[in-house]
């Protein structure tokens, strides 16, 4: 069993997070949820309805490998998207989901994926060093049934274990990373990209 002192230091990075993505409109109301795996293979993730720029440590609670509230808390309606990208990628140690603007405009704009690529933003993504990568993130359609499309998103991890990220359509995007740290500047990178794609397209956010 992991330490208190742990969970509480996961508690405060993912509220430090949480202050940063809202400071940029990126999850207004009570949009976007956040989480980070402890050591002994629990989450913690955000409570369910909670204004992500005003987040306190009763804000974030605990959850098991399945999704299973072990504090009685209620965690957010998409904990099973947090919860099968930890069992899909082992080195992941947080998840980001922000309803950003240009990743929601982008996801009107293109139908399946958006590719990315020659930007030298690129490389603020995690093992990549060249800006002649090529990144594609799939879009996937919204869908109130959570379980359905986990495992929309989970057949597709199957064939493509270098994904990144992807979008929900109308909704916003998935990221993560080694650390809270890391998933935050994969958010700060890919909303950025999304951003030049909508203006490259001409749909410039307002």
């Amino acid at each position: 069993m992991v330490s208190h002192d742990e969970f509480l230091a996961r508690a405060d990075e993912l509220i430090e997070a949480g202050h940063f993505i809202h400071a940029r409109g990126w999850v207004p109301a009570t949009s976007g949820n956040f989480s980070a795996r402890l050591s002994d293979g629990r989450i913690a993730i955000t409570v369910s309805g909670r204004h992500k720029g005003d987040l306190k440590r009763e804000d974030i609670m605990l959850v098991d490998a399945g999704g299973h509230s072990l504090d009685g808390g209620k965690p957010s309606a998409e904990t099973l998207l947090h919860t099968s990208l930890y069992r899909r990628f082992p080195g992941v140690g947080a998840v980001l989901h922000p309803h950003s603007p240009s990743a929601t405009l982008i996801s009107r704009w293109f139908t399946g994926e958006v590719v990315l690529e020659d930007y030298e933003l690129l490389k603020a993504l995690e093992g990549i060093d060249t800006h002649q990568a090529r990144v594609v993130v799939p879009i996937f359609g919204n869908d109130q049934n959570i379980a359905r499309l986990t495992a929309q998103v989970e057949n597709y991890m199957e064939d493509h274990p270098d994904l990144m990220a992807y979008i929900i359509a109308g909704h916003g995007f998935y990221t993560w990373g080694s650390s809270v740290k890391d998933a935050l500047r994969h958010v700060e990178a890919l909303e950025f990209l999304f951003d030049l794609e909508t203006r490259l397209h001409g749909a410039k956010p307002s």
